[in-house]
């Protein structure tokens, strides 16, 4: 049986997008900064990773953009600082808005450096670094 703490919980993560082609294109850029590329083409799908799919993009034509206010985000580990910065940097020049600048934030445990975007449809992903990433 796993040790809890050998692996991490969470193994990729999916957000519907409602133009998959625009969103391959700009999470491309946003992603690469953190270390991700594009992976897997499919008809519907879009997978980025470093050695496998870890965030995917799926289409889903009739979306709505998400409401501001559904609490709901996607977190990404970010090598440093400088990576969170290119991360939102490469979102705002793509298109999408920032829904929080890099910065420090406070945690529940620990002070973290950390951004937060939106994309064309709404989605919030943050990127974030910690102190002795």
């Amino acid at each position: 049986m796993p040790v809890i703490g050998e692996h991490t919980m969470i193994d990729h993560v999916s957000v519907p997008v409602s133009d998959l082609e625009r969103s391959a294109d700009f999470w491309e850029r946003v992603l690469a900064p953190l270390g991700l590329s594009r992976l897997v083409v499919r008809e519907r799908t879009v997978g980025f990773g470093k050695r496998y799919p870890e965030f995917w993009i799926n289409l889903r034509e009739d979306l709505a953009p998400a409401p501001a206010d559904t609490g709901a985000h996607v977190c990404l580990r970010a090598p440093d600082r400088a990576a969170v910065d290119a991360f939102h940097a490469a979102a705002l020049t793509g298109g999408g808005r920032s829904d929080g600048a890099p910065g420090l934030r406070q945690a529940s445990m620990t002070t973290y450096y950390g951004a937060f975007i939106r994309d064309a449809d709404g989605n919030k992903v943050e990127a974030v670094t910690f102190p002795g990433d």
